[in-house]
């Protein structure tokens, strides 16, 4: 009668032999490795195993660092994986005690009052060289991204060809090539530009070109290599081919002692590159990507000016504002009815006075810009 119950007792004991065996194994099992056991999706934090709780917890725990810069070029990307980027510093980003706006306000203003451009801000994201420009980013609610680059201060105003100002834009360079890298195109702009109209209605909409960039002079031939080009104002697709000369211009940077960005890249157009890489490189007319040193001949066809041939920042935001302020104006005129059949080549900029006089200040004044 009593042998059903000794049976019955000495299942139950080898079941429990057995279960505790194979905890015992999972747990030395578990702590011989520093991965997740995938057999246990279940496992969580915190699970005690004999006197090993504080190792089980640190290998089941991921430090995994996410990409920033990844994930805002997917917030801000358009459906073909373009964004628009500029970089901005505290100087371009925050007041000066004695000014009433910044670089920073001006460029944003300009996709405000240009046609087409409202939108487009969307797609922008801010690069911020120094922490209080990373925070006036975050605080207008835009696409922020904070480039980090160890032993340099980029907060202040940088003196044109000085050493922290070529430091500057090979740092620029070298995230522009990461950029194109992870697959994205991007039109590059500089703060220094205001956007009056949708570029990418000027731009060529042609695959097969390569690179579209501005110049400081345009003399007719938009594939002529011997241009004046200028690196405020570009649009890259991303391609091998485009990655390969961004990788050539960034490591150029070891052999070009005392020369900026914009000088290796002309060097290197000039040499031959475009060719040697297969590259197609359409060059800006300045009667639609203009600038201070080429006015746009037409109101009705400009799309941006950029305040280059200029010398300070408050040079170029004392010009920018009175760009804007003709823009505002020629909308005005043009919105009434007896606008019609007016020319808009008729319209005339206002002298850029505050630039041309700021090549006579003394360059060891303290007020020269990071990029002309």
């Amino acid at each position: 009668m009593d042998h059903p119950k000794h049976s019955s007792l000495g299942s139950n004991l080898a079941f429990l032999a057995l279960f505790l065996a194979c905890v015992v194994y999972v747990c030395i099992w578990s702590s011989s490795s520093s991965l997740i056991n995938p057999l246990f999706p279940f496992q969580k934090r915190g699970v005690d195993c004999a006197s090993q709780t504080t190792t089980a917890a640190a290998t089941t725990e991921f430090n995994v660092v996410e990409d920033e810069l990844e994930t805002v070029l997917g917030k801000a990307s358009m459906d073909n994986k373009t964004v628009i980027i500029a970089v901005i510093n505290t100087a371009y980003a925050v007041q000066d005690v004695k000014a009433d706006t910044t670089m920073l306000d001006l460029f944003i203003e300009s996709f405000w009052q240009g046609e087409g451009t409202r939108t487009l801000v969307d797609h922008l994201v801010l690069v911020a060289v120094d922490q209080t420009a990373f925070d006036r980013c975050m605080f207008l609610r835009l696409n922020c991204y904070r480039l980090e680059t160890e032993g340099v201060d980029f907060g202040g105003e940088k003196l044109f060809m000085s050493e922290d100002f070529i430091k500057m834009m090979w740092r620029r360079t070298w995230l522009l090539l990461e950029v194109l890298k992870r697959g994205y195109s991007f039109v590059f702009t500089d703060t220094d530009v205001v956007w009056l109209r949708d570029p990418f209605t000027k731009l060529s909409k042609n695959e097969t070109e390569d690179l579209q960039m501005s110049t400081d002079m345009f003399f007719g031939d938009p594939w002529n290599a011997s241009q004046l080009i200028n690196t405020g104002f570009y649009y890259v697709r991303s391609n091998n081919k485009t990655i390969a000369l961004f990788d050539r211009w960034y490591t150029s940077k070891d052999n070009a002692t005392g020369l900026k960005e914009q000088d290796v890249l002309l060097s290197l157009f000039r040499g031959g590159i475009t060719g040697e890489l297969g590259l197609r490189v359409r060059f800006l007319d300045t009667l639609y990507f203009s600038g201070f040193c080429q006015n746009s001949k037409d109101f009705g066809q400009v799309t941006t000016v950029h305040a280059n041939c200029c010398r300070s920042i408050v040079a170029k935001v004392k010009d920018l504002k009175a760009v804007l302020r003709d823009w505002k104006r020629f909308k005005r005129f043009m919105s009434h009815k007896r606008s019609s059949g007016t020319s808009t080549t008729s319209f005339q900029w206002t002298g850029h006075f505050g630039c041309w006089n700021s090549w006579a200040v003394p360059r060891n004044s303290g007020n020269a810009t990071h990029k002309t």
